[in-house]
């Protein structure tokens, strides 16, 4: 009987200690910050020019916001610096949801720095939609009012 119980404990350690030793995800993030206010949730407002950043340590964060765009085009920048591992994604779209700009990064590779000007959309509430994953360093995307 006693070889019974102390087999059951000696499963019962080994799984717990293979589960915690496994589990990297503890160690993993990403975050978003426009403006000055790191974006948790699925939706933000914003006016005007738009300063970001995000960083990550191998995880992965998908966040969009809305802002106000009184012009059909705008201005972006973005750069990273991150080793070979991870993307970040930037999605625009328009007031009436046409995407006016469509952009990656991957990690490791160059460029690393993407700027232009969106196409040409529909003035009003545009969406921007900021997609990270398995993202391991930091970086930085502006957008303002195009020409």
């Amino acid at each position: 009987m006693k070889k019974v119980g102390f087999l059951k404990i000696a499963i019962f350690l080994m799984t717990v200690i293979s589960i915690v030793s496994c589990n990297k995800d503890d160690d993993a993030f990403a975050n978003v910050t426009v403006n000055g206010t790191l974006l948790v949730g699925d939706r933000s407002d914003f006016n005007g020019d738009i300063d970001a950043s995000f960083t990550g340590n191998g995880g992965s964060a998908s966040r969009s916001f809305s802002w106000n765009n009184n012009l059909n085009t705008a201005d972006y920048n973005a750069d990273i610096t991150a080793n070979a591992q991870g993307t970040f994604r930037i999605i625009v779209k328009d007031s009436e949801g046409a995407t006016v700009l469509d952009r990656t990064i991957d990690g490791g590779t160059e460029p690393d720095t993407i700027g232009g000007v969106t196409s040409s959309g529909t003035l009003g509430i545009w969406t921007v939609n900021i997609q990270v994953t398995d993202f391991n360093g930091d970086g930085s995307f502006s957008l303002s009012e195009g020409n």
